[in-house]
């Protein structure tokens, strides 16, 4: 948020409070440590089936803006428990990027969950990180994921401030908690412990997370409220203690402002010397002084219509020795938000199967691109909880207790009262006050960076080579060769800092010409500086559960599979005639590029080899070939290690890897893409190395073999930023697509960035499935001065 109001009042006994006390140092801790990012990832479809692609755009803000500098944001994919499955490293442009994550058939069925955060996050707690549980079918589990329908609930009462004082009506907030499917309805009402038959005010649920209702509280009597739910189940929750003296604040937030009153009951001087602090995404808004020997202070915090201003601002009183009495939380403008919708040129959308459909967005200079997702909206699961772009940014991003479809809060029909009781019901936890007043910083570990950053070990017949001047050679497979020098330090080592790519770099390396008759015993192994931060918490629980009897069969999941086949069956017929071409050259074509590829020591009668040359492998759709491998050998297994990267076991034994027949480690195999890929060769207990699985890259003159093998002695590899797959629209005319039968596609479009070029409107284009009657369009973007244009509505 760019922008932060400065407030001080005069009015009514409250002045600005200039002394600099232990509030004023704390203030100046917060704002100087504690800023705060956040991340929301909008997700093409809310569960999946193996095969599928996980397409995934990312937006990271700062505060209520997006992050203005360039950076890195990790994306993680955990299974339920806890183990990392794989991992992405996104580059980040005014904080937005995009990735997918291609889900394998070696994927059990099960809950997995996605974490994301950037490395500034990494040094807070992780309750903060964006995780999002995500369900993931595969018809060849044993075990099979249902939807646990039973209602298990939890309530809570809070009043209003987080005070309970006699005398003094309370509004106070009635929060319903559930891990599984909530209640629909609920109600309850409130009794005095001493008459339980006796109601003295009653409430309805504002929605399925809070209700509220008003009473005032009489020292020594202890009340209790009475929730239940439509289907009878009842819980009964004790108030807080009365206080026979203290305070309590209230506040309303509208268009003009917030109003806030603070009274106080049998205090001696009333509330004079307390102070009044206003703090917006950590930052100091408002602050003022009660100067009057006065019960009662009321006073509004004004905010200007043209105030562009939305989210939450934490009011926290101070009493005249400065100890921290009584928070509020509330939501700014809660019925004026600041969203921009699009301008629609043209919209043509008709039901009839497989028609074809568009939009165009009208050219606006404020815009320079658009996140488009149109999906079929009529296969919604059934505990669908609603989450977007707004409820991310203004709410769950900071209030981390879980609370059912957060989006209703910012519809048209929001309703402004559960919001706020849901802000009464809240706690802000991204810092301490009692924290900030002893000093305490936040312990930076991770330290942000711009790009990517590696350490590099030079050695020579194992020793290091300390102060040595090295020649690097770069090239990726879409860029020119580029030369650098540089020099070990005194223990061998060089960096490499700030480097931005989305393609593994080669990266060969040489001594000085009059050192070249070393160059043959070098080795440089390279590790990415920029790593992931482990995830130590509690994965969030689900309403899913595994089971091994017989499920009703899941239509979502059916239709997903028959998309699967039917896109298999299209890539098959594109590509049979060539196969039937081919297929007699295939044997001898394999042997002789494991000929020109293999050296003696890599030889064998038995090993297994994948040709990735002379065969369609049909394996790029994988990011990782270790994880395209899964299965296709008899006897290779993987596992994964605690940095994500898959590593091989034959029979039981962990195997080497080779790169080029030079040994590495799984990180250096899983940062090299599919199509930089000539032939795997998978060797069991056979040759001179024993269980290998060894990759060879492919060569600009495959049959140079020699000269190749030279160049692979003195090279490496560097993984950059990973890539997303390309979404492919399907030709709908052509004759393969019209074999198919059924079309039961539920992503319909997908562009992550859809320009809006000057003069030309942006049109997404895109047909039906053979079902699809509503399609649900999601657009978002953002203008020049950070102002959020959404639009989520079904067509």
């Amino acid at each position: 948020m760019k922008k932060i109001f400065i407030c001080l009042l005069y009015a009514l006994g409250i002045s600005l409070f200039s002394a600099q006390g232990k509030i004023d140092k704390a203030i100046d801790n917060l704002e100087k440590n504690y800023g705060q990012e956040k991340v929301y990832l909008l997700l093409d479809k809310d569960q999946y089936v193996v095969g599928d692609n996980l397409y995934f755009k990312s937006f990271v803000f700062n505060g209520y803006s997006r992050a203005e500098a360039p950076t890195t944001l990790f994306v993680e994919l955990y299974d339920h428990q806890k183990n990392l499955v794989d991992k992405r490293t996104v580059f980040l442009n005014k904080g937005e990027g995009e990735g997918s994550f291609n889900l394998t058939n070696a994927l059990k069925e099960d809950i997995y969950y996605i974490r994301a955060y950037t490395g500034w996050m990494a040094n807070f707690p992780e309750e903060f990180n964006y995780i999002k549980a995500v369900p993931i079918y595969n018809p060849t589990s044993e075990q099979k994921l249902i939807l646990d329908k039973n209602t298990s609930w939890t309530a809570g009462v809070f009043p209003e401030g987080g005070t309970f004082v006699s005398n003094i009506p309370t509004k106070v907030a009635v929060r319903i908690y559930s891990q599984e499917v909530p209640p629909v309805a609920w109600s309850g009402y409130i009794i005095d412990s001493e008459k339980p038959n006796e109601k003295l005010t009653s409430f309805k649920a504002l929605d399925q997370n809070v209700g509220s209702f008003s009473i005032t509280p009489k020292a020594g009597k202890i009340y209790k409220a009475v929730v239940e739910d439509d289907k009878g189940q009842k819980q009964i929750i004790t108030l807080p203690k009365v206080s026979e003296s203290g305070i309590n604040v209230q506040a309303n937030s509208n268009s003009e402002g917030i109003q806030f009153t603070i009274k106080s009951s049998n205090l001696p001087e009333g509330l004079k010397g307390y102070t009044i602090i206003g703090t917006i995404n950590n930052q100091l808004a408002y602050k003022a002084n009660i100067k009057a020997n006065a019960p009662d202070a009321s006073s509004k915090i004004p905010i200007k219509a043209s105030d562009e201003i939305n989210g939450i601002l934490q009011l926290s009183i101070f009493d005249d020795k400065e100890n921290l009495v009584a928070q509020r939380l509330c939501f700014i403008k809660p019925k004026n938000l600041s969203i921009d919708e699009p301008n629609f040129v043209d919209i043509s959308l008709n039901n009839q199967p497989r028609a074809f459909n568009s939009f165009d967005l009208h050219p606006d200079p404020d815009y320079q691109h658009y996140t488009v997702l149109v999906r079929d909206a009529n296969n919604i699961p059934d505990n669908y909880s609603k989450e977007n772009i707004l409820s991310a940014l203004w709410l769950t991003s900071d209030l981390t207790s879980p609370m059912v479809s957060p989006a209703q809060y910012f519809n048209k029909d929001a309703n402004a009262d559960a919001l706020d009781a849901l802000m009464i019901s809240e706690q802000w936890k991204r810092f301490d006050w009692n924290d900030l007043f002893a000093g305490k910083t936040p312990e930076i570990k991770f330290k942000p960076q711009i790009n990517l950053s590696y350490k590099g070990r030079m050695t020579n017949n194992g020793r290091a080579l300390p102060n040595t001047p090295v020649n690097l050679l770069f090239k990726s497979e879409n860029t020119e060769k580029s030369f650098v020098q540089a020099q070990t330090d005194d223990s061998g080592n060089l960096y490499l800092d700030n480097l931005r790519f989305d393609e593994p770099l080669t990266v060969s390396y040489y001594l000085n010409k009059d050192k070249a008759s070393e160059s043959d015993n070098l080795n440089l192994i390279f590790q990415s500086v920029t790593e992931n931060a482990p995830y130590k918490g509690t994965l969030p629980a689900t309403n899913y559960r595994l089971t091994t009897e017989k499920t009703p069969a899941n239509p979502i999941v059916i239709n997903a599979l028959q998309n699967i086949k039917n896109q298999n069956n299209i890539r098959n017929d594109e590509i049979q005639i060539q196969e039937v071409q081919v297929t007699a050259k295939k044997k001898d074509l394999t042997a002789e590029l494991d000929k020109q590829l293999s050296t003696g020591r890599f030889s064998s009668f038995n090993a297994t080899v994948f040709d990735f040359v002379n065969e369609n492998q049909d394996a790029q759709a994988s990011l990782n070939i270790l994880q395209w491998l899964q299965g296709r050998a008899a006897g290779l297994t993987f596992t994964m290690d605690g940095s994500g990267n898959y590593v091989p076991s034959i029979r039981g034994s962990q195997a080497k890897l080779y790169l080029d027949e030079i040994p590495v480690d799984a990180s250096m195999i899983n940062s090299l893409p599919v199509s930089n890929i000539a032939m795997v060769k998978v060797l069991k207990n056979d040759g001179l190395v024993g269980n290998a699985v060894a990759v060879y890259t492919k060569r600009g003159n495959m049959g140079a073999a020699q000269d190749d093998k030279k160049e692979a002695t003195n090279k490496t590899l560097l993984r950059g930023y990973d890539k997303a797959a390309e979404f492919e629209q399907p030709d709908i005319t052509s004759d393969n697509y019209k074999k198919i039968t059924q079309d039961t596609r539920q992503l319909l479009y997908w562009n992550p960035r859809l320009s809006d070029e000057p003069n030309v409107p942006a049109r997404a284009k895109f047909f039906n499935n053979d079902a699809a009657k509503n399609r649900e369009i999601i657009i978002i973007s953002f203008d020049k001065n950070d102002r959020i244009l959404f639009y989520d509505e079904v067509k």
